[in-house]
């Protein structure tokens, strides 16, 4: 399971048992909002996309929504978000549990300006009813990101 690989990844950070595990539904920022019971923005989605023929994830803010030309500009190629099911056979998480947490070798991890309004951020931890409260400094390191970019809109306070 999907979750497993996650908690496992993340003892070496003494993290695993951040992991929090809903009886209800997180697939959704809506629904993670609902199950952590923080305001929608602070869910971190992870994204998936297709970049010169690998997969670069995006963590951004649950309110901010991807800008194409922002996105073009950053990954010098139009926007292509990965089918269903081509993320879990990608990423290494199925669509609900996608994370930046124990993913597959080569995928790129971003994380995108929107979030850095937030102390900390509630991204999923690899299963549809799981999420862990992290720092930012603490999503860089867990998440291995590469880079900050700035690729999306409407959460701009």
């Amino acid at each position: 399971m999907s979750i497993e690989i996650v908690r496992e990844y993340l003892k070496k950070w003494n993290a695993d048992q951040k992991i929090q595990e809903f009886d209800v539904s997180s697939a959704t920022v809506e629904l993670a909002a609902q199950a952590v019971g923080c305001q929608p923005a602070r869910i971190a989605k992870t994204l998936s996309f297709l970049v010169d023929g690998h997969c670069v994830l995006i963590v951004a803010a649950g309110d901010a929504k991807v800008d194409n030309q922002k996105y073009k500009a950053c990954f010098h190629t139009k926007a292509k978000m990965l089918g269903y099911e081509e993320v879990a056979q990608r990423v290494g998480h199925a669509v609900g549990g996608v994370c930046p947490f124990g993913v597959k070798e080569g995928v790129e991890i971003c994380l995108d300006e929107s979030l850095r309004r937030f102390e900390t951020v509630f991204p999923a931890a690899g299963s549809s009813n799981s999420a862990i409260e992290v720092t930012l400094p603490e999503l860089e390191e867990y998440s291995g990101s590469s880079r900050w970019v700035d690729v999306c809109k409407g959460w701009q306070e």
